[in-house]
């Protein structure tokens, strides 16, 4: 574990390294194959300190090494935790965006725009998540994974998508910062949307720079 470590590869051989990317708002899914000395640098951080942080987060957590477990039990895991969990959440962030933009619409603080910017959002998931699920997954199971540069190469590319939607939603609640007269059910929401994000990371750093590398080369 050295400062010229990518962080998808620190993130993906440390997995605690995930928690302390994300205090420090580094991207270790589309923006993986940056350098942590480079990712510090541009950001103003101390490379060395972010080390050290990795350790003390290991001490605290024992998260899952899923660049050694087998294929199957990866894709299993990322169905179960991360497929369904989307179909069940974006649906109800819709709701209370479209909630929260009819009862505040007077507010200059309003996230007007979310409500569409979430549905745009769950069209793609929805449509993203198929693709795996009926396509490059069973490709991967039956043991075709060198084959399936094609299908990673258009997963990876909506994976950057997923990314600057993500970016929008940000753009639109002032960096998921609820106003100061914000309402119970405003903060839930952006907590939720925080935790989305959060959640979404985790899933393409799974897919991107574990599942789909091992896939390629033919791992089972």
């Amino acid at each position: 574990m050295t400062t010229s470590t990518s962080l998808a590869d620190l993130a993906t051989t440390h997995p605690a390294a995930s928690r302390v990317f994300k205090r420090l708002g580094l991207d270790y899914c589309c923006g993986g194959r940056a350098l942590l000395a480079d990712a510090c640098r541009t950001k103003g951080l101390d490379a060395s300190a972010i080390l050290t942080a990795i350790e003390a987060e290991e001490t605290l957590v024992d998260l899952p090494r899923w660049d050694t477990a087998p294929l199957a039990d990866l894709i299993h895991f990322i169905v179960a935790r991360y497929h369904e969990a989307l179909r069940i959440e974006l649906p109800e962030l819709i709701a209370l965006a479209a909630r929260i933009e009819e009862r505040h619409a007077e507010k200059a603080t309003c996230p007007r725009g979310l409500r569409a910017q979430l549905e745009r959002m769950h069209g793609a998931v929805l449509d993203h998540l198929a693709k795996e699920e009926r396509i490059l997954f069973p490709m991967i199971l039956a043991g075709e994974g060198p084959r399936t540069g094609g299908p990673i190469r258009i997963m990876e590319a909506e994976h950057d998508d997923h990314g600057l939607n993500l970016a929008r939603v940000r753009a639109l609640t002032d960096d998921l910062t609820p106003p100061e007269d914000a309402c119970p059910t405003w903060r839930a929401l952006y907590l939720r949307l925080a935790t989305l994000e959060s959640e979404l990371m985790d899933h393409i750093h799974l897919e991107n720079h574990i599942l789909f590398p091992r896939a390629l080369r033919g791992e089972e």
